[in-house]
């Protein structure tokens, strides 16, 4: 039987779920309630029947653009939250409790690591480890461990974590096994294919992919059983056991935090995410160019892109997202060029603090979104001083070329 592609699936989706006079996109539904002619429907409804309550909980226009991303992610069910932060936020403090152990990657995400200083005031233990070496990963679990979390790629060193090894270590210990796809997509990776029990994508990145809406999302990949892990509300263990865990951050995350992702918002990200395929293929070819140019240039010592064939990760990336590699890079200059001249002196590329976008942005890393976690920090995470984070975008690769060379020559001459 014939399958249809990632790309004619997503562009279809709507069309295959009910849609109001034939329309090819699910409408913006922007009703916060939603009435019923029979209040035992009502009740219904808030006791599991399949429903909208309260917008607050989801709509129609987030519920189609969840479907989006199951679909996306090959997982069971999504859940869609106001960004990618609030999606996180909402699977650590939902799943863990006081006196859980979490594992994580030491190379999170600033914002991420912030978040994860929160939770250990709030009394669960977080131990870092470098997740490319599945020794340091297997030693540090401990007995009261319940979480392991990683990135696929990381931001901006361009570490690759031992996504399958760390996926074999979960299956046997029985840990949920939280991944972050932000920096890879669901079109070079799916999750599920290491064993991950939930996948985040930060929907404000390379699904929406133009710097319009915010948004995140949590998918569900039905590989763990929520039976056996203890944190499950008695409230929420009913029907299979497999849909306990995402029902639980749903109700937690949406209900009671109210991180929930308007409806415009999800409109944008929906109709942003049919040509997601198009534009990766766009933004890791010119990230290739752009990276392989930068290695070769005397304006750079250093050149993080783990399509290059230097990258200590190289081997595992190209067997793990299909010889594709993303479109972020980080470059450490040379001595004497400073950052912030050569920044001001690029053209094309925009100063922003974002990535995913279809314009290419950068920023020099230790200044800005790394600059709150303090230099010790950041040389645990190899974040040097001069090291500039580009976002690649899809603008005509010449002109990408063009821009980098002239800025770094400007500065030597």
């Amino acid at each position: 039987m014939h399958k249809n592609g990632f790309t004619t699936t997503i562009l279809h989706s709507d069309r295959h779920q009910t849609v109001e006079h034939g329309a090819v996109h699910k409408p913006i539904h922007t009703s916060s309630e939603f009435a019923y002619a029979d209040a035992r429907e009502l009740a219904a409804v808030f006791q599991g029947k399949a429903g909208y309550t309260y917008g607050r909980q989801g709509t129609p226009t987030t519920a189609a653009l969840e479907a989006k991303i199951t679909q996306m992610e090959g997982g069971v069910a999504s859940v869609s939250f106001a960004t990618g932060m609030a999606s996180l936020a909402a699977v650590f403090t939902t799943l863990l409790r006081k006196g859980d152990h979490l594992l994580s990657s030491q190379y999170v995400f600033g914002n991420t690591n912030s978040l994860l200083l929160t939770l250990m005031e709030l009394g669960v233990e977080v131990t870092y480890v470098d997740p490319t070496d599945m020794e340091q990963v297997r030693a540090a679990v401990q007995p009261n461990t319940r979480m392991v979390f990683t990135e696929t790629i990381a931001n901006p060193g361009t570490q690759i974590a031992d996504l399958a090894g760390i996926g074999e270590l979960c299956r046997e210990r029985g840990l949920v096994y939280v991944i972050d796809n932000t920096l890879t997509s669901p079109w070079l990776f799916q999750g599920r294919s290491v064993g991950a029990s939930l996948v985040m994508n930060s929907l404000s990145k390379y699904v929406n992919g133009h710097g319009d809406a915010l948004g995140g999302a949590i998918t569900d990949t039905g590989l763990y059983d929520w039976a056996s892990y203890p944190n499950i509300y008695d409230s929420y263990r009913k029907g299979a056991s497999t849909g306990w865990g995402l029902l639980q951050i749903k109700k937690k995350g949406l209900r009671d935090m109210g991180g929930t992702l308007s409806a415009d918002a999800a409109h944008r990200i929906a109709v942003g995410a049919e040509t997601l395929a198009l534009r990766m293929a766009a933004h890791c070819s010119n990230a290739l160019a752009l990276a392989k140019m930068l290695d070769a240039h005397p304006g750079v010592t250093k050149v993080h892109y783990p399509g290059l064939p230097t990258h200590p990760q190289h081997a595992r990336a190209a067997q793990l997202f299909n010889n594709r590699f993303g479109g972020l890079l980080g470059i450490e200059l040379a001595d004497g060029i400073d950052c912030f001249d050569f920044l001001n002196r690029l053209q094309i590329v925009l100063m922003a603090t974002h990535l995913g976008d279809t314009r290419s942005l950068a920023l020099p890393a230790a200044h800005t979104i790394y600059y709150e976690m303090g230099a010790e920090r950041r040389a645990q995470m190899g974040i040097a001083d001069s090291l500039i984070r580009v976002s690649v975008g899809i603008e005509d690769q010449a002109d990408l070329l063009h821009d980098f060379d002239q800025a770094l020559q400007g500065c030597r001459s």
